[in-house]
């Protein structure tokens, strides 16, 4: 039935928000035609939050060592939204894309169907 997913980031500079996530994020990528990239993402999670307010979707890239991550993407030129913060179900920090504004990076701390299906 459903074999995956895709998300879209709009960007008012798409090849700089391309070239982020194509060179220092070094993720695999397809061209549609005339640049288009369209990027392999690692396995996903999916989870459905109440809200009260509107209605939004959010993109969490996730590692399993936030702190040599950043470590790691900050050697390779990316810029961070703030600093790490704690929370009861994971630590959080915010990558800049170049075009796109910020994306999630997240270390979960809470079970993963992820880890669950590798076994």
């Amino acid at each position: 039935m459903i074999n995956g997913a895709h998300f879209i980031i709009c960007s008012q500079d798409a090849e700089a928000t391309r070239a982020f996530f194509r060179d220092p994020l070094g993720m695999p990528s397809v061209d549609a035609g005339e640049g288009w990239l369209i990027f392999a993402l690692p396995p996903a999670e999916l989870a459905a939050h109440p809200t009260a307010g509107a209605v939004t979707h959010e993109l969490y890239l996730m590692c399993d060592d936030i702190d040599s991550t950043v470590a790691e993407l900050r050697q390779k030129g990316v810029e961070f939204g703030g600093e790490i913060s704690e929370h009861d179900w994971g630590r959080l920090t915010a990558m800049k894309v170049p075009g796109a504004g910020l994306v999630q990076l997240y270390e979960p701390k809470h079970p993963s169907p992820l880890h669950a299906a590798a076994k």
